[in-house]
């Protein structure tokens, strides 16, 4: 078992959701905490929460706004987050949002802003703390991928791209890393009951009425609670898994395709229409 206890994680997307989760498991388990997030109201109640823990009194917790799309701002992250911690054990990668919609509904702009968080993000926060992280004496990457890192429905062009990206990207470099102190791990969540869905971007074609109705849609299957899903992926991490799959949902889609790679989708989109 990896021990956690007196390590130090930074954990992006911390402000609500999984990356909220993910901290307060790390925190119980006396981790200290470095957190960003662009919601700075949201992220200080939530470094406010895991302080004001009894496990947590000996912790060190410190918060940053932080949008991971903004490459000067990673790259200035290191040493604000040094100069709190003085170390950097783990790095989770969490940060993310959603963009529905067909590839012909959606606009280039949009496809570029999710890639900017959810991919180049992730690659991004990687380059800044890798320096960092081989001064460990054992260190961890934790890459958030998705469902839609395992599978590709119809309707999620951009979000897929992004996470099978995530996905191919912490394996190749997984397989970089073999012979060093840095673990890879990347983790694919099924329906976590996150705002997400609620928060994603529509194409400026539809109605109002036809965006709330695919919002709904698409929240309606998610209903793991985020810090169920935080501590399975942290249990995940203590056991230095590669590969964490959070969820029923995940775990059957997964089987699914490796069963039917090519045709997984005339099964599992029966469901969906259902």
């Amino acid at each position: 078992m990896l021990k956690l206890a007196g390590r130090t994680a930074v954990v992006t997307g911390a402000a609500g959701g999984i990356g909220r989760g993910i901290a307060l498991a790390l925190a119980r388990r006396g981790c200290h905490v470095a957190l960003a997030d662009i919601d700075e109201a949201a992220l200080a109640r939530t470094t406010a929460e895991i302080a004001g823990q009894e496990s947590a009194r000996s912790l060190r917790v410190s918060h940053y706004r932080l949008d991971v799309a903004n490459r000067a701002a990673v790259a200035a992250l290191p040493a604000q987050m040094m100069a709190a911690h003085g170390a950097v054990d783990i790095l989770v990668n969490n940060a993310g949002v959603a963009l529905g919609g067909t590839f012909l509904e959606i606009a280039e702009s949009d496809f570029d802003w999710l890639l900017g968080i959810n991919f180049w993000g992730v690659v991004q926060m990687t380059r800044a703390f890798l320096p960092l992280l081989s001064n460990s004496e054992e260190a961890r990457i934790v890459n958030v991928s998705s469902l839609f890192g395992l599978i590709a429905p119809p309707g999620q062009t951009a979000y897929a791209a992004s996470k099978f990206a995530v996905r191919g990207f912490s394996e190749s470099l997984r397989h970089e890393l073999a012979d060093t102190r840095i673990g890879v791990t990347v983790v694919h969540p099924g329906g976590i009951a996150t705002s997400i869905a609620k928060n994603a971007r529509m194409p400026a074609s539809l109605s109002d009425d036809e965006a709330a109705k695919r919002r709904t849609f698409f929240d309606s299957f998610l209903t793991m609670p985020p810090e169920t899903a935080g501590e399975i992926i942290v249990r995940g991490v203590e056991r230095r898994k590669a590969r964490i799959l959070v969820g029923s949902d995940a775990k059957y889609a997964e089987l699914v395709e490796r069963l039917m790679p090519v045709n997984y989708w005339k099964w599992l989109g029966r469901g969906g229409k259902k």
